[in-house]
């Protein structure tokens, strides 16, 4: 065996690398030096992001046997994800430290390395058995963290439904793969591909596919499979909500279509229109449920819901453009979402509430909030010039590039549905700006780290609305 296959794995073991630092810093570190730990997983992990960009460690390669593989494309999907990671991590820092939770904090930075280890191995998986092993990796420890406040029980309730949710999609998603594996007599993206060519389409490949969406569909929310995400959002810590909405999400979107474009690209044609009535209802769905919910946390696990069928109109297109699209749009998603929760997280830190009625004359005592509330919401309505028009427009164009009159058709559906978006959206800006209350939230300073994390999120929001530099990087990454 080679063992310098290993390198290529740079990313993997510079994670497991912060990791070990993160656990043997929490183990053997004097109590009182331990309230320094969530900096210290900060600085830890800022400096692995920041060398995922180094030009000279990109490599288009595959190894052990075509098990992992890597690309452009595939590090520069797992640097956005490490960006989104990191502001989470800074923004959990004053929840981490809170009273109840800092006995265990640093299980918490351990477990969110954990799964995003996972979430690497999926992204590079070229076989599905190292898909498996990253899925679970990455399901397992965020069942512990949807149940990390152990004194609260919607956490309990949450993390029950998360695990009932993940133990019936994997199996449903390996019922798929053992037909796959029945038909094409492996489990190799290239192998299951090329039988799909020597071969042909037949009825048990259609029905072993509709398996495998299905058990994806769970993770990424697709109706009619997004019946745990409000339940789960709103009982989850509000940094393990954030995480969930954008970290899991992103990165079961790409893997989602890696595994259609690499294993069943032969078969697309067949399935789909399949996933074209999921995203249709998805996003339809997604948004009817929002306009009613009053608990913040609810309201935007539909409106991920919704997210979540945009983001599937860069895997239908199936083309270069849509794949760039797609990456955009989950970056663009990770700054305007975390934008958001990292307002929620502040004032729930505060005083506790998270309901839309609470967020009455909020300008009034917290402008500073409510301008980066607005700006997020802004954003995710795709309102120019935030991000969030672009990348709705990147997403819409690489749809449309499928040139087929039911793509049309969808995109026509998606636009409309953006003005059912910007109602809902505009509610929270009307309850901050407009609403008169009684008793508003009292003025309060957030502190310093969610204060940064806010910063970083407001400032992708307008930087990427203003500057394309950053959709060109990712465009050639693609290509």
């Amino acid at each position: 065996m080679d063992y310098s296959q290993f390198f290529t794995m740079w990313q993997e073991i510079g994670l497991l690398i912060v990791f070990l630092l993160v656990f043997f810093y929490d183990t053997f570190a004097p109590k009182r030096a331990l309230g320094a730990l969530g900096t210290l997983t900060c600085i830890f992990f800022a400096a692995l992001t920041v060398l995922g960009f180094c030009p000279c460690l990109a490599a288009d390669t595959s190894v052990f046997g075509g098990m992992y593989q890597t690309s452009d494309a595939i590090v520069t999907i797992k640097n956005i994800l490490n960006i989104g990671t990191l502001i989470v991590l800074i923004q959990s820092v004053t929840w981490a430290n809170s009273e109840f939770t800092r006995i265990r904090r640093g299980e918490f930075y351990e477990l969110i390395l954990l799964t995003l280890f996972g979430m690497y191995l999926m992204i590079s998986a070229g076989h599905f058995l190292v898909f498996v092993i990253g899925l679970e990796t990455a399901s397992l420890p965020l069942a512990a963290l949807v149940a990390f406040e152990k004194n609260k029980y919607e956490s309990h309730e949450a993390a029950v439904k998360y695990v009932l949710t993940a133990v019936f999609s994997s199996a449903i998603f390996l019922m798929g793969l053992s037909i796959v594996y029945g038909l094409a007599g492996s489990l190799s993206y290239s192998e299951i591909a090329a039988s799909l060519i020597s071969t042909g389409n037949s009825i048990g490949l259609i029905v072993a596919l509709g398996f495998v969406i299905a058990g994806i569909g769970f993770k990424l929310s697709l109706v009619p499979f997004h019946l745990w995400t409000a339940d789960v959002y709103q009982g989850a810590p509000t940094s393990v909500t954030s995480y969930l909405s954008v970290i899991s999400k992103g990165s079961a979107a790409f893997a989602f279509m890696v595994v259609l474009q690499q294993a069943f690209g032969e078969a697309y044609p067949q399935v789909w229109e399949w996933m074209l009535y999921a995203v249709i209802a998805t996003i339809t769905i997604g948004n009817l449920f929002a306009i009613r919910q009053r608990n913040l946390k609810r309201f935007l696990a539909f409106s991920s819901v919704s997210q979540a069928g945009y983001i599937m109109l860069g895997v239908i297109g199936n083309n270069e453009l849509s794949t760039t699209a797609l990456m955009f749009y989950i970056l663009v998603y990770i700054f305007s979402n975390l934008a958001a929760f990292g307002v929620i997280g502040a004032v729930e830190n505060a005083t506790g509430k998270v309901s839309m009625d609470d967020y009455n004359g909020l300008y009034k005592t917290n402008p500073r909030l409510a301008v980066t509330m607005m700006l997020a919401m802004f954003s995710l309505a795709g309102i120019p010039p935030f991000a969030g028009f672009f990348s709705k427009f990147f997403i819409f164009t690489g749809a449309l590039g499928a040139g087929t009159p039911a793509m049309y058709v969808l995109v026509f559906i998606a636009l409309l549905n953006t003005i059912v978006s910007l109602y809902y959206y505009l509610l929270v800006v009307k309850a901050m700006f407009i609403n008169e209350s009684d008793a508003p939230i009292a003025t309060f300073r957030s502190s310093c780290s969610e204060r940064l994390g806010m910063w970083i999120s407001t400032a992708g929001i307008l930087f990427l609305g203003l500057v394309s530099c950053v959709y060109d990087y990712i465009l050639q990454s693609v290509a």
